[in-house]
């Protein structure tokens, strides 16, 4: 009965990863790796789509929000968490929803930001710890539409490293003896395209 409990008691929330520097990039402001995350939908509610600068567009394409940062993340991956780091990550989120989106008091904020978590806690039901998630957002006439595509780590590889945790670059550099049969010399084609 008591390892029921306990596993009864473990849950799944998303949390924000960065698999490379590219969020840095594309969105601003990023996410902080590691954070609480929820889907963000409600941020681009009642908006129009042409009012969004490019960094927003891509944030509403395919990005999780960052509950402490208000970051956006490419990525979610599912964690396992007891009821009280949910319980926590529900006061910070409905914190941010009076500090930004003028809320009234917490006792307002509270059964949105509840509800956010919950979407966030059901959209992780169902997948192992360390699973991925990716999102797309899109318009339709009824309003704002999501899929969600996930992406399961694998066993070790040959070429897998511990802070991917099982999810493998798209490339992987290998050094060689071996000679290489071609040259190029890409100073000396600079220079000729300059004297040319």
């Amino acid at each position: 009965m008591a390892r029921c409990k306990r596993a009864c008691d473990v849950i799944r929330l998303p949390r924000t990863i960065q698999l490379d520097r590219s969020d840095n990039v594309i969105f601003a402001p990023a996410a902080v790796p590691g954070e609480w995350a929820v889907t963000g939908t409600f941020v681009f509610a009642g908006r129009e789509s042409d009012s969004l600068n490019r960094k927003e567009q891509i944030a509403f394409r395919s990005g999780f929000l960052g509950i402490e940062s208000f970051g956006w993340s490419t990525l979610v991956t599912v964690t396992l968490v007891r009821p009280q780091d949910r319980d926590d990550a529900t006061q910070i989120l409905a914190q941010q929803l009076v500090d930004r989106f003028g809320a009234p008091d917490m006792a307002a904020a509270l059964p949105a930001a509840s509800e956010e978590m919950a979407l966030a806690e059901e959209l992780c039901q169902g997948h192992a710890e360390g699973t991925l998630i990716a999102l797309h957002r899109t318009t339709a006439e009824d309003g704002i539409r999501e899929q969600f595509r996930t992406l399961k780590p694998r066993d070790t590889t040959a070429f897998s490293a511990a802070y991917l945790g099982g999810h493998d670059k798209a490339f992987h550099m290998v050094e060689t003896d071996e000679e290489a049969e071609e040259h190029f010399d890409l100073a000396a084609f600079m220079e000729g395209k300059k004297t040319s």
